[in-house]
């Protein structure tokens, strides 16, 4: 039996003990995990240096501070969350017990990213745990650090039965996959997407796919050109590029280009010095492969600002090209690194019309200072999510679901989304055995009377307070009191 096999069955085993199931394990758990965060902060920022070169105060922005707050919510909405959820009953239930129970699907496999891989990896596991699963938990080996500290430090936390940390490459990821899960919750790119959703088919197991693809920014000729390139710089070069939501290129009417290219040169130098190479802010390209991926995308577009790398450290700086076309190098995939491509458009018509020829995006950014225009984006387009006048702060907003659409994923988390997406939604039914008299219009011999009282029943559905609520299930007894009896004659 394969190392990874054996964590699964572990996981699986300490599930059906039903311990994870009771709410104040699972704030137990939640709470744990936060002070881990917190006693951990010195180790965990320490990781992400040595991989992407983030700042210490850029790892607990970026990366761990939105968990806890995360942790926070769960274990403050959580008898709340778990509740059973009473629905509208139509005339036949209105004497019944009717709600939505939630329940744990069991045990759910997470394969995190390298690029956020605190927040990506971890935020799913607190959907986990506080919806009672127990979680395989396998963080990406690209970043090597990150992950030995994930697996030699989580487990003095949590329960390491129920939440195992499995790490490796590939063939382990591969390993893992061909196990049978309840619930596989998958942050990368399309492609080993797809792979993990043709390995999740064969034991027909629901998956969560959190990938990416081409997020267009539309900037509108009327608005405040300077903070809408201050914005677009700051969410565009963070983590070097190297974000699922950053905006990958800029759609503009020819006339502020140039203004355009001026205000993001001027915030690059604001925000990462005229030496982006020695501003401890400004990341790393994460390995050599990426790097060489990245800079063949400029091969055929012209630099207007950056431009400079050193293959030997990872670098490439904050870099924007021109006279881009829909056939550029830079325009057939994700980008994921810091170049920023421009491309002109006759107005918003022209940007709506190009973004629709792409596939949809996980966000879509417009910058305008007129409400006609913003509404007319998100009405004539599609995307996993939507900003208008910033750009991905609405990651950072848990009442609202992050996810993708199309072919930017499928499937919803933050906040109560991941709790709802990582449990059952159990339809229950608690009828009682009396006024069997009702029941009447379903049973044979059936005729056209039985027929119109069961419309009558079926398709009226009055809105009712309480109080008429209550006068309906007097009038219900009173008519099922005639019924039985006519029934029993």
């Amino acid at each position: 039996m394969s190392r990874e096999q054996k964590a699964v069955e572990r996981a699986r085993k300490a599930f059906l003990t039903g311990r994870s199931k009771p709410l104040e394990h699972r704030i137990r758990q939640l709470k744990n995990l936060q002070r881990f965060l917190l006693e951990r902060e010195k180790e965990i920022a320490e990781a992400i240096k040595k991989d992407l070169n983030k700042s210490e105060a850029g790892t607990q922005l970026y990366e761990t501070l939105g968990l806890e707050g995360e942790i926070v919510l769960a274990v403050k909405k959580l008898a709340e969350w778990a509740a059973p959820r009473p629905v509208e009953k139509n005339l036949l239930t209105i004497s019944d017990t009717v709600y939505i129970q939630p329940e744990p699907l069991g045990v759910v496999l997470i394969i995190g990213a390298w690029n956020y891989p605190w927040a990506v990896t971890i935020q799913p596991l607190i959907g986990a745990i506080a919806a009672g699963n127990a979680a395989v938990v396998k963080p990406s080996e690209v970043c090597v650090h990150t992950a030995k500290v994930m697996e030699d430090l989580l487990p003095a936390y949590i329960d390491k039965e129920l939440y195992p940390v499995v790490t490796g490459g590939v063939s382990e990821t591969q390993e893992l996959l061909r196990q049978r899960f309840d619930h596989v919750f998958y942050t990368g790119n399309s492609m080993v997407g797809k792979l993990v959703m043709e390995a999740a088919a064969k034991h027909l197991t629901p998956i969560t796919l959190e990938l990416g693809g081409k997020s267009p920014c539309y900037i509108d000729k009327n608005c405040d050109i300077p903070i809408a390139c201050r914005r677009v710089t700051w969410g565009k070069y963070s983590n070097c590029g190297q974000t699922c939501i950053a905006p990958d290129y800029i759609l503009c009417e020819p006339s502020i280009q140039g203004r355009v290219l001026e205000e993001i040169k001027k915030s690059i130098k604001a925000f990462y010095t005229e030496d982006p190479k020695t501003c401890p802010d400004y990341g790393r390209i994460i390995n050599q492969r990426h790097f060489k991926r990245i800079m063949a995308m400029t091969e055929d577009s012209t630099i207007a600002i950056g431009g400079d790398s050193d293959e030997s450290t990872c670098y490439i700086a904050p870099t924007v090209l021109k006279d881009v076309q829909v056939n550029s190098k830079v325009m057939q995939e994700e980008i994921f690194g810091p170049l920023l491509p421009i491309l002109t458009v006759s107005g918003v018509d022209e940007a709506i019309d190009f973004i629709n020829k792409g596939e949809k995006p996980l966000a879509l950014y417009i910058f305008s200072p007129d409400d006609k225009v913003i509404k007319k984006v998100i009405a004539e387009t599609s995307s996993g999510g939507v900003l208008a006048n910033d750009c991905l702060v609405h990651y950072s907003v848990s009442a609202l679901p992050f996810g993708g659409v199309g072919n930017s994923g499928m499937g919803s988390y933050h906040g109560k989304f991941s709790f709802d997406n990582l449990s059952h939604l159990r339809g229950c039914l608690i009828k009682q055995l009396k006024m069997e008299g009702v029941n009447d219009m379903r049973y044979p011999p059936h005729t056209a009377k039985k027929l119109f009282w069961a419309r009558f029943f079926i398709l009226k559905n009055p809105d009712l307070g309480w109080l008429g609520r209550m006068t309906l299930l007097a009038i219900f007894a009173v008519v099922a009191a005639v019924v039985l009896q006519r029934y029993l004659q």
